[in-house]
């Protein structure tokens, strides 16, 4: 682990890219076990998930798991996902929370010595290194072990650390027994 005792940590989960990484190695997710591991080395500040949500459904099947997050330890940031047609005339839905993750990052600059970030997206490269000039640590979880990488080879230079998540499957997955408590990716 890459996180020290006197460690102050937050962790910044990209719902949406941290879900196609578990995905890709056949992980469902256990945030319960994942706060847990975390909580576990350092002192957690607070863990953070970001995902984009669709409105104007009657039933979400993220909602459940966000509500869970909600009431158990995660500060849960969405924001409706927006849908525009694109130069075909195909209807196309984006909702990226890349700036709210980025905002509360620098928020938090004052407060925090090590950032744990669950995401392969390249974009938060020059997040990683505005961090690292203000004298922070920056740990990346995501994986190489796909087909294709989820991990950008730019966000994996820069950082201080990477953990594939691969290497922690067994700590942060769901039982198989499908009974314990906690979201799925």
């Amino acid at each position: 682990m890459t996180i020290r005792s006197n460690d102050r940590v937050a962790l910044f989960i990209d719902g949406a890219n941290f879900f196609a990484a578990a995905k890709a190695l056949h992980i469902d997710i256990d945030y319960e076990r994942l706060l847990n591991y975390f909580s576990q080395t350092g002192y957690l500040v607070r863990a953070y998930y970001y995902t984009a949500v669709q409105d104007d459904e009657e039933f979400s099947p993220i909602r459940p798991t966000l509500d869970w997050l909600h009431y158990n330890g995660y500060h849960v940031v969405t924001k409706p996902v927006r849908s525009f047609f694109d130069a075909e005339g195909r209807r196309r839905m984006k909702g990226n929370m890349d700036i709210e993750l980025a905002v509360d990052c620098m928020e938090l600059v004052n407060d925090l010595t090590h950032y744990v970030i669950f995401s392969g997206d390249g974009d938060f490269t020059a997040l990683v290194r505005a961090l690292q000039r203000k004298g922070k640590v920056v740990t990346i979880v995501s994986t190489i072990a796909s087909d294709p990488p989820v991990l950008s080879d730019d966000l994996r230079r820069v950082t201080d650390y990477y953990i594939d998540l691969q290497t922690i499957r067994d700590i942060v997955r769901r039982p198989s027994s499908g009974n314990v408590t906690g979201g799925s990716a």
